[in-house]
């Protein structure tokens, strides 16, 4: 075994559930039916196919949008294989540097949009609250 597949098996160990699933596909550890690494990813996991289940473009573009923003990505696009399945395939490949993989990059870019969502979200509240308090005050002005 490499040095590299060495690293690999240490940051991604694999466990006793990992010898009962199916050969075909790897899940990560989100959830163990959400995301998977499709066959045809590269030994250094520098790029992979992940399928996401039950998710569409609302995800799969602001996801694409993340992981391009990353320097470490050479190439990232998203599919849905058919309208009426509810799979969304993303295809992520980085550059490899540094020992930099797919999986950390879809890691980073969902732990980037949590981030995104939730500054969406406290603007949101903060900007209702000051205007709830000027409806009280009697100004319904939205400026701020």
């Amino acid at each position: 075994m490499s040095e590299e597949e060495q690293q690999i098996d240490q940051q991604y160990p694999s466990t006793d559930a990992d010898l009962d699933r199916e050969p075909q596909a790897v899940v990560m550890d989100v959830d163990a039916t959400k995301i998977q690494i499709l066959p045809g990813a590269s030994e250094d996991l520098s790029s992979a196919t992940f399928q996401i289940l039950e998710e569409d473009h609302t995800l799969g573009n602001a996801l694409r949008y993340m992981i391009m923003k990353n320097p470490e990505v050479e190439f990232c696009g998203y599919s849905i294989p058919h309208p009426s399945e509810a799979k969304m395939n993303i295809r992520i490949q980085t550059y490899g540097t540094n020992g930099y993989t797919a999986v950390d990059a879809i890691e980073k870019a969902l732990d980037d949009l949590v981030g995104l969502c939730d500054h969406v979200d406290q603007e949101f509240e903060a900007k209702y609250a000051a205007f709830e308090e000027g409806r009280q005050d009697g100004d319904v002005s939205m400026s701020g």
